[in-house]
């Protein structure tokens, strides 16, 4: 009677188990309002973003030098590291749904001396144990998800640090070329003012300008001269931090452009609000990590209800030392089944469950942060793009109207119509209006690699489909089963 008591009770676990009576939890989402369209809309005829979005750049150069950071980052080699990290701990999720099988042997050799004589007993036996955890209440299973929905996370982290990467090559390449832009500029500058200065010195000779005036200009020839040391200085540095990006030693790293009007400045269409959410990679990583945090949930609530272990022994006996096929050899068999129920613990794993339902509740917060920061992201993007363009136009008339300035300032000082002060004055002017326009430009190139980070470089539906398709629970099971099959 009580035999056949057990085997039901065994039967009925065994059903539980295979159909599923899991403690599940409902997943928490955070509600955030989505506008129709964009505070700022996007230029006419402006471009979707497309996945090699640096090539609208129409720069070669810039192109090789993704290239090779794609190739040779360490930061993106760190990212994929922690996603090989994060499949094998899918697989070692994975493992708790399958029996643990372990296999023993022992030999003994004992001698006893006594009035009769010595005695030598020697035996030999070998064990083959099997345990197996029935996952009532899916505390396993929901482990595996965790992990599932980690890894996923961390392959959408790796996308994202790409993005990043690429975003970081193309700034600095634009710095570089910024800052050479202004370097031209600043020796045009020197050499205009060492040209006044000659004229200067010749009128002071033929008395026609006072020693001040010599003195006025040579000043405005050191302050020119002083300008240009810092702008070099932050040329090397710039490089140097773009040969580390791209994954190369500083020294002897050189790009061979020169100037950034050579650059085309891509319109861009920012599309809907809507379309953001599938469309970065950070947000999809939040929502992998809010999911990895619900089955975090499901298994501290599991973890306080009873579990079934279920342990198969299997051994051969001998009393031959190192023989299992004499004729003195024993088989025996065991088979049997616990159930545990925590009764008393302090209070630890309630306090475990606890944290994971408050971790939840934080990654719901964190994911909603990020959708906000996201579509802040873009406005901000999106506004500058527009305003300095429109920056950008005016200040190449300010520039055109100081160099017209400058050049009538010039002819009224040799006529003797104006004094030096003018032509300082204008000097001044135009050297000012030709450094920020080139400022503008590099803003203006920068902004556009914002908004294409922002918007998630094409970063596509697809891919992130794709990604949440590695989470799905058999997956976990099929991973499982080829590496036991390969090994």
């Amino acid at each position: 009677m009580t035999t056949n008591l057990f085997r039901r009770s065994i039967a009925v676990a065994v059903a539980l188990s295979l159909t599923g009576c899991a403690v599940t939890s409902p997943q928490i989402k955070p509600y955030v309002p989505v506008a129709g369209a964009w505070n700022e809309g996007g230029p006419a005829g402006a471009a979707v973003v497309s996945p090699t979005w640096w090539q609208s750049f129409g720069s070669p150069e810039l192109q090789s030098l993704v290239d090779e950071a794609l190739a040779g980052s360490p930061d993106l080699a760190i990212a994929t590291e922690r996603v090989n990290q994060a499949e094998a701990q899918v697989r070692v999720a994975g493992a708790s749904l399958f029996p643990m099988l372990t296999a023993g042997t022992d030999t003994s050799t004992r001698r006893t001396s006594g009035g009769g004589g010595a005695t030598t007993n020697s035996s030999t036996g070998l064990t083959l144990t099997a345990s197996y955890e029935l996952d009532l209440w899916g505390k396993n299973r929901a482990g595996v998800r965790s992990a599932e929905s980690s890894l996923a996370a961390k392959e959408f982290d790796r996308d994202a640090a790409q993005l990043t990467l690429i975003s970081g090559v193309a700034t600095s390449y634009f710095d570089v070329l910024a800052l050479r832009t202004r370097l031209g500029i600043a020796r045009e500058n020197l050499a205009s003012a060492e040209r006044v200065n000659e004229l200067v010195a010749a009128r002071a000779r033929n008395g026609a300008a006072s020693a001040l005036d010599v003195s006025r200009q040579e000043a405005t020839v050191l302050s020119q001269r002083a300008a240009i040391l810092p702008l070099e200085q932050l040329e090397r540095q710039t490089l140097a931090a773009l040969a580390v990006l791209v994954g190369r030693p500083p020294e002897g790293f050189d790009v061979k452009g020169t100037s950034v009007v050579d650059l085309s400045v891509p319109a861009i269409d920012p599309g809907l609000p809507a379309d953001l959410l599938v469309r970065r990679p950070d947000l999809a990583s939040a929502e992998a990590q809010l999911a990895a945090a619900n089955a975090d949930v499901a298994a501290a609530r599991a973890a306080l209800l009873p579990t079934i272990q279920l342990t198969g022994t299997a051994g051969l006996a001998s009393s031959a030392l190192l023989s299992l096929v004499s004729s003195g050899t024993t088989t025996a068999i065991g088979i049997a089944a616990s159930l545990l129920q925590p009764i008393f613990d302090g209070g630890r794993l309630r306090g475990q469950k606890t944290i994971a339902e408050s971790r939840e509740r934080e990654l719901v917060e964190t994911y909603r942060k990020a959708i906000l920061s996201g579509f802040e992201d873009v406005e901000k993007a999106l506004v500058a793009a527009s305003r300095l363009a429109e920056q950008e136009q005016v200040q190449t008339d300010v520039q055109t109207r100081a160099g017209e300035s400058l050049r009538l300032a010039e002819v009224r000082y040799r006529q003797g119509a104006d004094d030096l002060l003018t032509v300082l004055d204008a000097q001044r002017t135009l050297f000012a209006a030709q450094d920020q326009l080139a400022e503008l430009r590099q803003s203006r190139l920068d902004a556009a690699v914002s908004l294409y980070k922002a918007l998630g470089g094409g970063w596509s539906e697809a891919q992130a489909a794709a990604g949440a398709a590695t989470a799905a629970a058999p997956s976990a099971v099929d991973r499982v089963v080829e590496s036991v099959a390969g090994r």
